[in-house]
């Protein structure tokens, strides 16, 4: 059987590898301590727990408009306009299944093939490889540790062609966990005419302001979703806000691939949106005491970090004293010290020699984990 080049060709995420390496593990007794994965370990606020029941006891199981349901469109029009002051009408509000699905529409609406998108290095490791799955080319600027790992404006220019669609941002970001300063934010829009700005991680910063793309331009897409902010990861559901001509576009893409999101997980984001606000608060602090417990662990264990970083849960931290290959590093901290981190090298050539750390673990997981890495240190010195 000949399987297609696009199948082969796609790299693995890697952190999905750590994780399944470290479930295998706990299936043979090992008790490991995930501080590779990006996602939350507080349940889903029960307002939002009870507002699904609600929408499944009455029925609420059937496809909706391949948009998404008005009231949510409506609802995070509303969001927007209270937390950043825009104006964005529901009908340029798009609603998917998961940010990951988002992309997928909005790269496939943009990109001819050949067509270049310019992100930063670090960078997720999904945007290039479903960027080159549509056709697409990505273009990386190599962003530097000491400034936080955000875009210098003067290192854009020389990435910018006749083929370049527009530019990505990802503020805060993973896997630095820094935020992008409004200053750069607002000169970056001076490069392009198109912005795609990943906003996933807004809500979840700890000093200073997050401002969205759609402050500083019209002519923007923005992914966002629910799985960071409101712990719902396992609901599958996001949303892209776009210029008005690309909405029906990728709303045939929609109709043709995934037809529409689930109806009661639509119906339970809107009660996240009204009523969730105490519980983010609380989740958004527990997260802070954690950033900065790690932050300083990490730093006595010998850890590089320049910048500190004040958004999201990650920390990208500066392994090179131990390690010039962390996806070796990574995988045999996994198999002595059973504590699972992802390896720099998943986020782009200029991440290696580095580890991500999430702190979306509970304290006393981050804390058994911290000190499990300094004995394996220690060992690995001799």
């Amino acid at each position: 059987m000949m399987i297609s080049h696009k199948a082969l060709e796609i790299p693995p995420f890697i952190v999905m590898d750590v994780m399944e390496r470290a479930l295998e593990l706990e299936q043979k007794g090992e008790q490991v301590i995930h501080l590779e994965i990006g996602e939350p370990d507080f349940d889903t606020p029960q307002c939002i727990k009870d507002a699904c029941f609600k929408a499944l006891c009455d029925g609420q199981t059937h496809y909706t408009h391949s948009l998404g349901i008005l009231e949510l469109r409506e609802a995070i029009s509303e969001d927007y306009e209270r937390t950043y002051g825009v104006r964005v009408t529901p009908d340029r509000i798009l609603i998917t299944s998961g940010t990951s699905t988002a992309m997928v529409l909005l790269f496939s609406a943009l990109l001819e093939e050949g067509d270049e998108l310019i992100l930063s290095n670090p960078y997720y490791p999904c945007y290039p490889n479903i960027i080159k799955y549509v056709g697409g080319v990505p273009v990386f600027v190599d962003v530097l540790e000491e400034e936080g790992f955000q875009y210098i404006p003067e290192m854009i220019s020389p990435k910018i062609g006749s083929k370049t669609k527009g530019i990505l941002i990802n503020s805060p970001s993973n896997p630095t966990g820094n935020v992008l300063s409004d200053k750069r934010m607002e000169e970056i829009t001076r490069f392009s005419p198109t912005i795609v700005s990943d906003e996933i991680y807004h809500g979840l910063i700890y000093k200073g302001e997050t401002h969205s793309i759609l402050e500083y331009t019209e002519n923007a897409f923005v992914i966002n979703g629910f799985s960071k902010l409101y712990a719902m990861t396992g609901w599958r559901l996001g949303y892209l806000i776009a210029p008005q001509e690309y909405i029906r576009p990728m709303q045939r893409i929609q109709q043709n691939l995934f037809i529409s999101p689930n109806s009661f997980v639509q119906l339970a984001a809107i009660t996240a949106l009204q009523e969730a606000e105490d519980d983010v608060a609380r989740m958004r602090e527990t997260y802070d005491q954690r950033r900065k417990f790690m932050i300083r662990r990490l730093r006595e264990l010998g850890f590089g970090i320049m910048v500190e970083p004040t958004g999201a849960f990650y920390i990208l931290a500066n392994a090179k004293q131990f390690s010039g290959d962390s996806y070796k590093l990574a995988f045999d901290i996994l198999e002595e010290a059973k504590v699972g981190v992802a390896p720099g090298i998943d986020f782009g050539s200029n991440a290696e020699g580095f580890l991500r750390f999430s702190y979306a673990r509970s304290m006393e997981n981050i804390a058994e984990g911290m000190d499990r890495l300094e004995d394996y240190i220690r060992r690995s010195r001799g």
